[in-house]
């Protein structure tokens, strides 16, 4: 059974080392498949096409698994669902892909995943350490590193909005100080956007590039309440717009709003410190102290053994 497992993991090893280099072989002929119309005429029509987006007459190996790559990627995105989900995580993580990009890039983790599980699982063989139990290994590896790339956007997602509420109090002190020295709203944003560093600054720097461009003050002040998605830059943006449509006084509303925004950071504080005491118990109680229990009953066990005392 074992010389058999060992012919069964070479001849796979082999196989593997031969489809490469067959598909190696491949992707050096020059023509894979003949051009279509638009890809033979392009040339000819330069002049009222963009040449950046004319594909070459000449198509190899390599378009076409650029092509099948990227039907796997929406054949990914279509099966898993969720896309809305996805691009509310990628605008609160700041990241400048779109849902497509991270499917394809959470698609080659798990392939990863499942070469390398493949790869373990035929060396183990070759060791003649093979089980049943390892057949679950790849696709684990392949779970694993999609869910890991899930989990990575979610964590840059939640760093990036907690930094966004941290800075969020000082940022609407600031354009109140700026308001009432006398500038006006959007030169108080412009200043704001000058500013290097920090979350929120990029973001107003955005909305300042966005009102440059045409658009309203609100509206860019809503974009950027929706890019954030976050609850205390919400209510300070809705707050904002409010008072810049119905003339309020600017100053008192971003004082209040800071005033508003630190008390939430307030109690944002004190519930954390609350699960932090409450998480510092585990320890205490399922590892120190059992331990002492046993340090303090283990001697006297021990000497009732012997019949000491």
């Amino acid at each position: 059974m074992t010389l058999a497992l060992t012919d069964a993991s070479l001849a796979i090893v082999l196989g593997v080392a031969f489809g490469a280099g067959l598909l190696l072989l491949l992707s050096r002929v020059p023509r894979w498949r003949s051009a279509s119309l638009s890809q033979r005429i392009a040339p000819y029509i330069r002049d009222i096409t963009d040449p950046i987006g004319v594909t070459p007459a000449t198509i190899g190996f390599g378009d076409d698994v650029a092509a099948l790559w990227q039907q796997a990627k929406e054949a990914l995105t279509a099966r898993l669902g969720g896309s809305t989900a996805i691009e509310r995580r990628l605008r609160q993580a700041g990241w400048a892909i779109d849902v497509t990009t991270f499917r394809g890039r959470q698609l080659a983790l798990a392939l990863a995943g499942l070469v390398v599980g493949a790869v373990v699982v035929v060396v183990l063989v070759l060791a003649g350490r093979g089980s049943a139990a390892l057949a679950v290994l790849p696709p684990l590896l392949a779970v694993g590193g999609a869910m890991a790339w899930d989990l990575r956007l979610s964590r840059a997602a939640r760093q990036r909005r907690a930094r966004i509420e941290d800075e969020l109090p000082t940022v609407l002190e600031f354009l109140a100080l700026c308001l009432s020295a006398g500038e006006g709203m959007l030169d108080a944003l412009r200043r704001v956007g000058d500013l290097e560093g920090g979350e929120v600054t990029a973001e107003v720097r955005a909305a300042v590039v966005a009102v440059g461009t045409g658009s309203s003050l609100s509206d860019a002040l809503i974009d950027l309440g929706a890019r954030v998605d976050s609850p205390a830059v919400s209510r300070a943006v809705d707050h904002l717009v409010a008072a810049i449509d119905r003339g309020a006084p600017l100053a008192q509303v971003l004082h209040a709003q800071a005033l508003d925004a630190r008390e939430e950071a307030k109690r944002a504080l004190i519930e954390r410190a609350g699960r932090n005491e409450i998480a510092m118990l585990v320890p205490l109680v399922f590892l120190i102290l059992p331990l002492s229990v046993l340090f303090a009953v283990f001697p006297g066990i021990f000497l009732l053994r012997l019949g000491i005392g």
